[in-house]
């Protein structure tokens, strides 16, 4: 879900700049941040952004600021304006002061006052101006780009993650054939010892057929073959539906699915009791924690 997308250009005299960012999340949380000028078009773009990002912490920030050229000081200043309705409220307020407290008025009141904040206004401030439909129409398209440009960011981390799923279920793959031979030499093993250990129980008699049923009870009790054909399944799945991913939301099910192997992964190493095999499980559980990892990387 990781993601960068970028563009930028030119709007009724002013230099645009549109970045989006996306870091993982369960869910779309949508956080932007919006020059004055374009706040009241914040819901259309809110839409536009959410039509082609469904999940992820999106950071949507869109600058904008006047085009420096050769323009004189006297061009440069109507950039800016003075609000006059400001300076009149500080002037009364500075009068109902100085008459309450008996105080006099200074002579420079109207420099002082022109000092205060919030009197020279930007234009590019002007919360007042609206926007033509026209530098609207500009202003999504540069979204556009900046998501198209996003997109081909993610789709070239989603083939990175692509390599990365196939080499750790083949990881898997590789280790769960490895338990087969300690799989059967388990059984004979507990054979031996507990023949060993019956044999030394003398004068003691011992009925054969109680001893292979007994046996036959603790080796279902140990045996791992659905654990194994339930990974084995699980792994083919993992990658049928990476592959065959055509909608969003597949890192949700990738991630179901990884929680499936890490059940039956922890059920064979549960029912592992030869010190061979329980190596695998331990090498399988970290292969499994690379790919919980990267899953909540994919969408």
């Amino acid at each position: 879900m990781t993601g960068f997308g970028k563009s930028e250009g030119a709007i009724a005299g002013n230099a645009v700049s549109v970045n989006i960012r996306s870091l993982n999340n369960k869910q779309l949380e949508l956080s932007a941040r919006i020059p004055s000028l374009y706040r009241d078009a914040e819901p259309e773009i809110r839409s536009l952004v959410s039509k082609r990002v469904v999940r992820g912490k999106i950071e949507l920030t869109i600058t904008s600021s006047p085009i420096a050229d050769a323009a004189s000081d006297e061009e440069q200043s109507e950039s800016h304006f003075f609000d006059q309705e400001k300076i009149a409220q500080y002037y009364r307020e500075i009068k109902h002061i100085a008459s309450r407290y008996e105080i006099p008025v200074p002579q420079d009141l109207l420099t002082r006052i022109l000092s205060l904040p919030g009197v020279t206004v930007s234009a590019t401030d002007n919360t007042s101006e609206k926007v033509s439909p026209e530098d609207l129409e500009k202003l999504q398209g540069l979204i556009q780009e900046a998501l198209n440009e996003f997109d081909a960011f993610r789709t070239q981390e989603g083939a990175m993650l692509e390599r990365i799923f196939e080499e750790k279920i083949a990881n898997i793959t590789a280790l769960l054939e490895e338990v087969t031979p300690y799989e059967e030499q388990r059984i004979e093993d507990i054979r031996t010892r507990f023949a060993e250990e019956l044999a030394k129980l003398d004068g003691v008699p011992i009925d054969n057929n109680r001893f292979e049923q007994e046996m036959i009870y603790y080796i279902e009790k140990l045996d791992v073959h659905e654990e194994k054909e339930r990974l084995a399944n699980h792994l083919q799945y993992f990658l049928q539906t990476m592959r065959g991913a055509t909608a969003v939301g597949v890192g949700k099910k990738l991630g179901f699915i990884a929680q499936e192997m890490g059940r039956e992964i922890n059920t064979l190493g549960s029912k592992s009791n030869q010190a061979a095999m329980q190596q695998i499980v331990v090498q399988m559980k970290d292969e499994l924690e690379q790919i919980k990892e990267q899953v909540l990387n994919a969408l």
